[in-house]
């Protein structure tokens, strides 16, 4: 093979991804929000699934996209596992879409496809043309990409050293490792079974050497999964293992299918000459057939995920988020992010929120009885609430420079504005036990009836903060007035035992010391009920983003 060929074959295989790339990005601006509705409101039925995992794989030519999408929707609370099954199953039958598309053939008119999409990009201002002329650029532009593979690999056929490797391909074991691998350095089962199909157009390989090839690319394909699962929850993790399950049991079926029976040629017999078409046919029956063996044994696939990773007993005592994913940001599936990332930011505020309410009952427990040991879990409660808001910070920072819809952003933002209260909540908890720290250490005490007014004090607050503990958007709609009559009750509550604590004084029944610790403790609570008013009025603007978001007609404006 001569140097100049290698250059051709380099430059088809950056044509052919490229173009894909380009298709697949057109297809998911094109296509991208409404399949992510259509995600979200999936019903556990197992053939609705299964047909809405094909869907949006076979529109956005990419069951990488579709399963990364899943994986974060699971790690989110948007989809269970059992429901994720269903649309795994389907990803892999709406990814050989590509390869049927690539059996076309279609090589004479890519110039010509591809003139056209670079003409709707460059001389319409319209998203919707520009996401139409994406796909057609990408569509000519792989083509044109296949046709230059195939001539540079032409010589190959004579190459006795090539085809000698090439023979080795009918060993089950070899062909799937070289079918894995590729796909997993590629990151995508498509663009391999297009490069395969490339090299069957240039007479390199024939069915029989590139049957077992094709089944180590559907294995291969599930390292994208793999990688987006890294830092999620196990439900994420478990869908990730359904993937890489479903294929590793659909290569065993057949591989064994394959050595007991002439399953290649009974392809072949389907498009005897038309090599691409047998490659394309071979993919789609593999996972078609696979997805019909399996599709009664969804459950217990499900239950296999929980041998293979089983839940943890106990929790570790370390600082970590329960619902963020920082590697929401690092795939290049972007399709349902938003959406992922507004759950996780409700979710993780929520815990957030949690250890709030705790720390600001026990500040209420250290003024009545103090004990280190309280004192010492607070602080380290605190250093856990700060903790989240940082992560917070930067996720919320993430999330806004992913060129999200500007919905999708003012919601997000608004999180980090409950967050930011949240934090202060905590601080004044904090500011309440050093002040329980101070009596203590000083042997000093509050009057029975100062006590029990800051015990009212203390039951205001928490009340305030058990409302905005919400499971979900639909529960904000009377937040705000709930919220703000008990805030105004503390205010007005705050009044009178400052007034109260006056009379006490002047009435020699406190020291002036104790005078300004309980007021200062009165001020901490009421600050409190301030901030809890900010977070009720928050999650409102949130619901009614969300809201607004829904109502948007699913489509590209023009």
């Amino acid at each position: 093979m001569e140097l100049s060929n290698i250059f051709a074959l380099l430059g088809g295989l950056a044509l052919f991804l490229y173009g894909m790339t380009m298709m697949s990005n057109g297809l998911e601006l094109a296509a991208g929000n409404k399949m992510k509705s259509i995600l979200e409101k999936l019903t556990t039925n197992r053939f609705l699934g299964v047909g809405v995992g094909a869907l949006i794989t076979a529109l956005i030519q990419s069951s990488s996209a579709t399963t990364v999408m899943t994986v974060g929707f699971v790690n989110a609370g948007l989809m269970k596992l059992e429901n994720a099954v269903w649309v795994i199953m389907g990803a892999n039958i709406g990814t050989t879409i590509t390869g049927q598309l690539i059996a076309l053939d279609i090589t004479a008119l890519a110039p010509v496809i591809a003139f056209i999409g670079v003409a709707l990009i460059a001389f319409f201002k319209s998203k919707k043309l520009d996401a139409i002329g994406t796909i057609a650029a990408g569509l000519g532009i792989l083509f044109m990409g296949m046709e230059m593979m195939s001539g540079a690999m032409a010589p190959l056929r004579s190459s006795p050293e090539f085809v000698s490797i090439v023979s080795n391909f009918e060993n089950p074991l070899i062909g799937i490792a070289v079918g894995a691998l590729f796909t997993a350095i590629i990151q995508s089962s498509s663009a391999s079974v297009g490069i395969l199909q490339a090299l069957a157009m240039s007479g390199v390989i024939t069915l029989p050497s590139a049957i077992y090839v094709l089944f180590g690319q559907n294995i291969g394909t599930c390292i994208t999964a793999v990688l987006a699962s890294i830092g999620t929850g196990r439900n994420a993790k478990r869908t990730t293992i359904l993937h890489l399950s479903f294929n590793i049991i659909g290569t065993a079926i057949f591989v064994l299918v394959s050595m007991v029976t002439p399953f290649a040629h009974w392809m072949q017999a389907l498009t005897p000459s038309n090599i691409p078409a047998q490659i394309a046919n071979v993919h789609t029956v593999f996972n078609v057939v696979t997805t019909l063996l399996l599709l009664p044994f969804g459950k217990q696939l499900v239950q296999l995920t929980y041998k293979i990773l089983p839940e943890k007993e106990g929790h570790e005592d370390r600082m970590d988020v329960k619902f963020l994913d920082f590697n929401l940001f690092t795939n290049d599936f972007h399709i349902g992010t938003s959406a992922i990332a507004n759950t996780q930011l409700f979710n993780e505020t929520q815990n957030m929120l949690d250890v709030t309410i705790d720390n600001v009952r026990r500040s209420f427990e250290l003024m009545i009885r103090y004990k280190d040991e309280k004192y010492e879990k607070l602080q380290k409660s605190e250093e856990y609430i700060n903790f989240l808001n940082k992560q917070i910070v930067d996720f919320t920072t993430s999330a806004i420079s992913n060129e999200f819809p500007l919905e999708g952003s003012q919601t997000i933002g608004l999180f980090l504005k409950v967050s930011a209260d949240l934090e202060r909540i905590g601080d004044h908890a904090v500011n309440i036990a050093n002040r329980a720290k101070l009596l203590h250490e000083e042997n000093r005490h509050f009057s029975d009836e100062a006590m029990d007014e800051i015990g009212i004090m203390s039951s205001l607050c928490t009340n305030i903060l058990d409302e905005l503990k919400i499971m979900k958007y639909d529960e904000f709609k009377n937040l705000v007035d709930k919220v703000d009559v008990i805030e105004e009750n503390i205010d007005k509550t705050n009044q009178q035992f400052n007034i109260n604590q006056l009379i006490r004084l002047k009435q020699k029944k406190c020291t002036t010391e104790n005078s300004v610790v309980y007021t200062k403790v009165l001020t901490d609570f009421e600050r409190i009920g301030d901030h809890g008013l900010n977070i009720a009025e928050s999650f409102y603007k949130i619901r009614k983003a969300v809201a607004a978001m829904k109502m948007k007609p699913e489509m590209i404006e023009e």
